[in-house]
This record gives C-alpha cells, sequence and structure tokens, in this order.
C-alpha cells in the first residue's frame, strides 16, 4: 500500500495507479478495494466509472478516515472493517478486485503503531490492532522459530545470527520499542553502503508479515476472489516483494493453466479448465517518471488475471512458494 503525498483533494496516490486502471479497463460494475488505506484506489476506481466499491482494510484507522473523504461518493462507496481474505463474506459478485499489499504510508508515519524503524514507538505491528503484538512475538518466540520467520518472511541471511542477539537481549529486559529492536539489529549486521537499505529493513519486514499473518490472508484472499469474481472480472495485485509476487505469479500461472508441467515419466494429464486468462505473464513496474517522484514503487510489481466461467479450484499452498515457519500451526 505504498504511497506519496498529492493533494489535498487526494491525501495519497498508491503506486502503479495509472498503469492498474488501464490494464483493467473498461472499469464498470461492483469492485472490491481489499486494502483500503487512505483510499486512492478507491477514488481511482470510482472517478474511472466504477458504480460501487467495498473498501475493506483491517485498520480502523483506515475506515474512519474513508468516513471522511468518502462522503463526496454518497451511496457509490461502502466500508468495511475486516480482512480481504474474507472478501466473499462481503460480496458474492463482483467485477473487480484490487489488493496492494504490505504496510500503507499512514501506518508507517505514525510511530505510535510500531511499524517503523526510523522513529521510537512502541513494538507493535498489528494493523487490526487487535491480537498478539510484535513485542509479544519478539519477547516469547523461541530462538529458532524466530530465526525461521526471519528468514523465510524476510529473507534475512543473518536470521539466525539477529534471532540470538535478540533472545540474549530479551533475557536482560523486555524488547518493547521499535528503536530497541533495530538497534539489536544493526548491531549484528555491516553498516550498510550509501544506497543500501536499513539493515532492519528485512527483520522489521518479517515480523509484520508474521504478526500480521499475511501471506496465509494473501493466498486465502486470492482463493476467496476466485470465489467471488464474474466471468470477465479482473483481479490486479500489486506488491512489493519478491516472496509475495512469487505467490500471485504462481497462483495465476497455475488458475491460466501455465503452471509447470508434470514429470516426463507420468502420463500427460489432461488439461484442466483455466479459472484466469492473463493479459500478459510478465508483471507491470513503475516508469521512470514514478520511480522519480516515488522511490519506493521501484520494487512495485501489478499481475492482472480475467476471471473465466470454470469452476473454483484448489490451491497447493508449498506449490505456490507460500512459506511456512517449523512449528507453525
Amino acid at each position: 500500500m505504498a504511497a506519496a503525498a498529492a493533494t489535498s483533494a487526494a491525501p495519497h496516490i498508491p503506486v502503479l495507479l495509472r498503469p492498474l486502471l488501464a490494464a483493467v479497463a473498461p472499469v464498470r460494475g461492483t469492485w472490491l478495494d481489499g486494502t483500503l488505506g487512505a483510499g486512492g484506489y478507491a477514488r481511482g476506481l470510482l472517478d474511472a466509472g466504477a458504480d460501487h466499491v467495498i473498501g475493506v482494510d483491517q485498520d480502523p484507522l483506515a475506515i474512519d478516515m474513508a468516513r471522511g473523504w468518502g462522503a463526496e461518493y454518497g451511496d457509490r462507496l461502502s466500508l468495511v472493517q475486516g480482512n480481504f481474505a474474507q472478501m466473499d463474506d462481503y460480496a458474492d459478485a463482483l467485477d473487480g478486485v484490487v489488493l496492494d499489499l504490505g504496510v500503507s504510508s499512514m501506518q508507517l508515519d505514525r510511530p505510535e503503531r510500531g511499524f517503523s524503524f526510523q522513529k521510537d514507538g512502541p513494538l507493535d505491528m498489528r494493523m487490526s490492532q487487535e491480537g498478539a503484538t510484535a513485542a509479544d512475538l519478539v519477547n516469547d518466540t523461541p530462538e529458532a522459530a524466530l530465526a525461521d520467520i526471519l528468514y523465510l518472511y524476510g529473507e534475512e541471511r543473518a536470521s539466525r545470527r539477529i534471532a540470538r542477539a535478540i533472545v540474549r537481549a530479551r533475557a536482560e529486559a523486555r524488547i518493547e520499542t521499535t528503536l530497541h529492536l533495530a538497534s539489536i539489529v544493526e548491531r549484528c549486521l555491516p553498516r550498510p553502503k550509501p544506497g543500501q537499505v536499513h539493515p532492519a529493513t528485512r527483520s522489521f519486514q518479517a515480523i509484520r508479515i508474521a504478526v500480521n499473518d499475511e501471506y496465509r490472508a494473501l493466498v486465502d484472499g486470492l482463493e476467496a476472489a476466485e470465489r467471488v469474481l464474474v466471468p470477465g472480472g479482473r483481479l490486479a495485485v500489486v506488491t512489493f516483494h519478491s516472496i509475495e509476487d512469487r505467490i500471485v505469479k504462481r497462483f495465476l500461472q497455475d488458475r491460466a493453466g501455465h503452471g509447470g508441467g508434470g514429470s516426463r515419466h507420468a502420463p500427460e494429464a489432461a488439461p484442466k479448465p483455466a479459472q484466469f486468462t492473463l493479459p500478459s505473464r510478465k508483471p507491470i513496474a513503475a516508469d521512470n517518471d514514478e520511480t522519480a517522484a516515488n522511490p519506493r514503487a521501484r520494487s512495485a510489481r501489478l499481475r492482472v488475471g480475467v476471471r473465466t466461467d470454470a469452476p473454483p479450484g484448489r490451491s497447493d499452498r508449498t506449490a505456490l512458494g507460500m512459506p511456512r515457519p517449523a512449528g507453525e500451526r
């Protein structure tokens, strides 16, 4: 949900908005924005011609904000506080679904939410503001499981070293703040060179994903979108790192019949009906103008699928590349 500051009429412009609207055109009927955030995609869809947008977000702050800016759209906008993984509880026939994954700027910009290592705040990271916090995870997770989370969810190569340092630090005092955790991680890694990301970036990403169970929600959401989209309906997903993109890519390729072939020793399986067609097998990336205006757009990838009339299928989550730390239920 990365976004850049814009005008007061449109406080945030989400990454890849223009290419997304072009890729799903014509925009009409009922859409669901499963990651409402500051409302950039919902506004874009409504302004492009959607009859109705259902805005869904776990974060009560996003829903509260939307009651203000959404007034201009009247009953064309409906608001739901919830998780897009349960979108078929909110609608049963949609012309389009948009998902913009990750953490939003409005969450990062509020130190009290605990998502950022740039300013001190409580180690929270809960998008829904309910349930166990990042502090609970960091202080209570066994060392081996914590290392798994850092490696599998954040692709942090120094995961074991960082997990060991966290366990040593929490034995002396509970880790309660973002800067405390960031300082522990920083001491485990070399000083970054100019242009490199902050040393705590991958660890904070991993912990946030674990706290909010984001990968499970992503696969559940993709399957739910498949169930609720009408034939011809569009699914558009914006990702910001390689694991998310891999899951979305493999899901759409599998559902379009482009998945990997079977063993050369096994008889050829009959082709299964495709649930999606793909306008392109390659993702859409931000152009130079967008990345210059918003550096966070550099890692963004957009993938689009068009629903067919084939019945929904089932997902092999391991084949999709969904990481599962040891001991995860």
